[in-house]
């Protein structure tokens, strides 16, 4: 038995699935590129990726209302005594403007939004979406993620946007309209000491495509075990 247990850990076949794997991650040609990212959101969760619709009277009337609330969530954000212009790390200006959205537009009549619940029923900050509005009247849901990116970076190449399917934290549970609002910034220190933020765009993600970038993670549990430490620094 400990022979032919000894032959399966050997055995070319043992491992399959990562066997399998990565051959596939170095061929560079079969990486997946240009994937409709309606496709991703609908083969992780089950739920529709809306187009929006211009013509279509709901659409319109939530597409001005995240419209005036983003107008004046750029003006109250911007104002010299903004809790923002305290914050060093863009990173941590985000939340802000979730937050100011949210509050505009849960002000707004006919329209509600709160942050997403997961599959368990929780409400979740971190993750895609970050915010689901509700038309009260039709019901109609629509989902916003508030991107902030630095003006003269607009055109850049870099990761801006990743989506990690997840089962149980899962946040997209409608069908839905899928919006990004990216709030563009002045590189802090280049013509102020302020934040500035200098234009909007809402955009739909109907026609949205992504590419699956894969890595192997660990983390410092995963790494620093007693069991694996050969030396440590004299105590």
């Amino acid at each position: 038995m400990l022979a032919a247990a000894a032959m399966a850990q050997s055995s070319p076949g043992a491992n399959t699935a990562v066997d399998q794997l990565i051959p596939w991650l170095l061929d560079e040609d079969q990486q997946l590129r240009g994937v409709p990212f309606s496709e991703v959101i609908f083969d992780t969760t089950g739920k529709k990726m809306l187009p929006f619709d211009a013509s279509n009277p709901v659409d319109q009337r939530v597409a001005k209302a995240i419209s005036a609330a983003c107008d004046e969530t750029i003006k109250k954000l911007n104002a010299p005594g903004s809790a923002i212009q305290h914050i060093d790390r863009i990173n941590e200006v985000s939340s802000h403007f979730e937050n100011s959205l949210r509050e505009l537009l849960n002000a707004t009549p006919d329209v509600h939004c709160a942050f997403p619940l997961t599959n368990d029923g929780k409400p979740q900050r971190s993750g895609y979406p970050d915010l689901r509005i509700v038309d009260i009247d039709s019901k109609r849901v629509f989902y916003i993620d508030p991107k902030l990116y630095a003006a003269a970076g607009r055109d850049s190449s870099f990761r801006t946007f990743y989506f990690e399917p997840k089962k149980t934290t899962n946040k997209v549970r409608d069908d839905a309209v899928h919006f990004i609002v990216g709030f563009a910034h002045e590189r802090r220190g280049e013509s102020s000491s302020r934040w500035k933020f200098t234009r909007w765009d809402l955009v739909d993600l109907s026609q949205f495509q992504v590419k699956l970038k894969a890595e192997f993670q660990g983390n410092n549990r995963d790494m620093y075990r007693a069991e694996a430490i050969v030396a440590s620094s004299a105590k």
